[in-house]
């Protein structure tokens, strides 16, 4: 079984920082792509900011110059650092790995459970 716990959520003003990470668990054999969505209340689950084992970045429009994605392949783990914060980046953020596994021998899409980030004076 494959695992992504995420933290680093919470409540923070306008303008302030947070870093989100993600570590990933289990009978895994290889990652590929990782990154980040989140999912505003009554809007549809978006995506934020990804990374290719090489280092290859794509960011959506809404945080570009403002979060910074990062891996350490070593330890299975992806960061988000936020900057910059804006009350529209409210969101439950939730951390997706392309992993591929050892048992059973396959390659799949992970979630983890999603960390509340809320910004707001």
């Amino acid at each position: 079984q494959v695992q992504l716990v995420e933290s680093g959520g919470g409540l923070v003003q306008p303008g302030r920082s947070l870093r989100l990470s993600c570590a990933a668990s289990g009978s895994i054999s290889s990652i590929n792509a990782m990154g980040w969505y989140r999912q505003a209340p009554g809007k549809q689950r978006e995506a934020v900011a990804s990374m290719t084992t090489n280092g290859v970045t794509n960011y959506a429009d809404s945080v570009k110059g403002r979060f910074t994605i990062s891996r350490n392949n070593a330890k299975d783990t992806v960061y988000l650092q936020m900057n910059s914060l804006k009350p529209e980046d409210t969101a439950v953020y939730y951390c997706n790995a392309k992993i591929i596994t050892i048992v059973p021998l396959s390659s799949n899409d992970y979630w983890g459970q999603g960390t509340q980030v809320t910004v707001s004076s």
